[in-house]
């Protein structure tokens, strides 16, 4: 199947919005190659596209700091993708897309408070190589600026950052002779709050006029706050039908799609209210995190039980691997809420509060499996189970398809690429 691009899958979905068969599509998070795989087995029995939206915090240049899921960079990650692709026959449409790509995006460049030139050179290098390992879509973002914590970044300021990232990717990218690429851009960083229908009108128009004036093509995608918000694992926000329907048809004017973030742990409810309110894409990415880690737990439950039964005589050592070194990744700060963002590694590997410890293993699970003790306890995990005709990795990526699935069922996704072909 020839690829198209991402481009002209959204120009499809606008045009779908008109017909009664539009589709909201998935942005996922490749939290793992586990994910990847059950990400492109419903990809395929479905008949929908999809997009690896991978932040740079997961996959980024080695020269960067790499990135922490498997220690991917970008060539290893498409490389990666490709691989799981070929072994399961994969022939639908899948985009690998940097989220939250540029200035101060790794949570290093943050904290070391790096001058803005600085910052803004190691984003630009870390888009050439996503630009050189083949992505589809670029987000560009620099709204992460550590020097204005608490404040919202001036508009002016976003849209000269912008404006002056896509001109450098487009001349990388045509330097190269590489096909286009899709660009995303947003006007804040999502923080669960609603973008008012007028700063993300002026942020078009002004975008628009910019970069007509330099030759560069408008974005795919424009983010847009539509409520949504996660904490720990939940959904916290509120999703507001009307802003999400209201800053959809804005960016449709103008020949694009609205995309909404942090659309985790959403219900169904809300997840069917998204075809009615024409957003054209969401992103998912720490909930299919914690599924992974919820699947490794109850097979090292399994386990339990087995040596219980006299069955398994030398169990591994998997929850409890993975607790000690989710609590020392520190990474769950970033979900926490109140006081508990603040506490130390030690008051909670000292805790007996399991389920403080429950909660941290469960958000912040995901950020350990490419740590060698982790994975040594899961592979012995699986060998002990397979003895007894367990097969824990086809399980762990069946029980990762599950929430998918349901955003899938709910989102009017399947048959979507048959959809799309058709009006082109």
């Amino acid at each position: 199947m020839s690829k198209l691009p991402i481009k002209e899958v959204v120009q499809g979905l606008l045009q779908l919005q008109e017909t009664g068969e539009s589709a909201t599509l998935l942005g996922i998070g490749p939290m793992s190659k586990n994910c990847v795989q059950a990400t492109l087995e419903l990809s395929q029995e479905d008949d929908y596209p999809v997009m690896f939206i991978a932040s740079r915090n997961q996959v980024d240049a080695d020269e960067l700091g790499g990135g922490y899921v498997n220690g991917w960079n970008q060539f290893t990650f498409a490389a990666a993708v490709k691989e799981v692709a070929e072994a399961i026959n994969y022939d639908n449409l899948y985009y690998l897309c940097r989220d939250h790509g540029g200035p101060w995006q790794r949570d290093k460049e943050r904290n070391d408070h790096l001058p803005t030139e600085k910052a803004m050179e190691l984003g630009k290098k870390s888009y050439v190589a996503d630009i050189e390992a083949g992505f589809d879509l670029l987000m560009i973002d620099p709204t992460k600026d550590p020097f204005e914590v608490g404040k919202v970044i001036p508009l002016d300021t976003v849209l000269e950052r912008t404006v002056d990232l896509i001109e450098f990717c487009e001349e990388e990218r045509k330097k190269r002779d590489l096909p286009e690429i899709g660009y995303e851009v947003g006007t804040e960083e999502t923080n669960g709050g609603l973008t008012s229908t007028e700063t993300y009108e002026t942020f078009i128009t002004q975008l628009k006029k910019e970069l007509e004036n330099k030759g560069l093509p408008m974005p795919t995608f424009i983010v847009g706050q539509t409520g949504t918000l996660t904490r720990k694992t939940e959904q916290v926000g509120t999703f507001n039908f009307k802003n999400a329907y209201d800053l959809a048809q804005m960016a449709k004017k103008y020949g694009v799609g609205l995309k909404e973030h942090n659309g985790d742990y959403l219900d169904d409810v809300t997840l069917l209210e998204h075809i009615p309110s024409q957003i054209t894409a969401t992103n998912v990415a720490p909930q299919y995190g914690t599924e992974e880690t919820r699947a490794y737990l109850n097979l090292a439950a399994v386990e339990e039980k087995l040596v219980e039964y006299g069955l398994i005589s030398n169990p591994s050592n998997t929850k409890n691997t993975l607790l000690e070194h989710a609590i020392k990744s520190e990474r769950w700060r970033k979900w926490m809420v109140g006081d508990q963002k603040n506490l130390t590694v030690e008051q909670i590997m000292d805790s007996d509060d399991s389920t403080l410890q429950s909660e941290i293993l469960d958000i912040a699970g995901h950020y350990t499996f490419n740590d060698d003790a982790v994975k040594a306890e899961i592979n012995k995990m699986y060998q002990n189970l397979a003895q007894h005709n367990i097969d824990g990795n086809r399980y762990v990526i069946d029980h990762i398809k599950r929430p998918i699935r349901d955003y899938a069922e709910c989102y009017n996704l399947k048959g979507v690429t048959t959809r799309i072909k058709k009006l082109s």
